[in-house]
């Protein structure tokens, strides 16, 4: 089955956003964006970067800019897909097949097209990358654990940094600096828990 068959069986798949999602396919193919399939979604490319995505669930659909972050959003209506966690996917999510505006929708396809074209893109974190130890971690904990922490590899150390930076709130933070700061004294892993079982 080829690709365009794949996605005409995904739209299909959705027949109560059939309208919405043929809409902006239509709008999608009017660009040099090249159509394909990516985790089970239209997903459209440029020059074999992922660029937007589309699909439909249950009680909505929208179209996803996997570097929305970058778009200007001057009338404010893309939401983060996942606040707190993704740092350059956003969104436009409809209740309706009526609600989509094809000018607005195309001029955020055009500046994603773009945006792409100038190198816009949030790289992911590498495993080898050094994050900076936090203050919160670095105020709290003793110089022996601090040194086992400067120890650790990018990789051990990162998972800690990131387990409390990840934190929203401060007693959630304070929680899971108890939880960690043993763990870290005794040189082990964040999940050194789960591998020896």
């Amino acid at each position: 089955m080829n690709i365009e068959s794949k996605v005409d069986v995904f739209i299909n798949k959705h027949d109560k956003w059939s309208v919405g999602l043929n809409t902006i396919r239509k709008l999608l193919l009017e660009t040099e964006l090249e159509e394909s399939i990516k985790w089970g979604m239209p997903t459209y490319r440029l020059n074999g970067k992922n660029v937007i995505s589309f699909s439909g669930f249950q009680n909505h659909f929208g179209i996803w800019f996997h570097n929305g972050s970058f778009l200007k959003d001057k009338l404010g209506v893309l939401e983060n897909a996942q606040k707190g966690k993704t740092k350059g996917m956003r969104h436009l999510k409809y209740t309706d097949n009526i609600s989509i505006d094809e000018e607005i929708v195309r001029a955020y396809i055009l500046e994603s097209i773009q945006n792409q074209k100038d190198g816009k893109e949030i790289k992911p974190i590498r495993k080898n990358e050094i994050l900076q130890i936090p203050d919160l971690l670095k105020s709290s904990l003793s110089s022996h654990a601090l040194s086992q922490l400067t120890s650790f590899s990018n990789s051990k150390r990162n998972e800690y940094i990131q387990y409390i930076t990840g934190a929203k709130r401060e007693e959630t933070k304070l929680r899971r600096l108890e939880k960690i700061t043993p763990m870290i004294e005794q040189g082990l892993g964040l999940n050194a828990q789960y591998k020896s079982k």
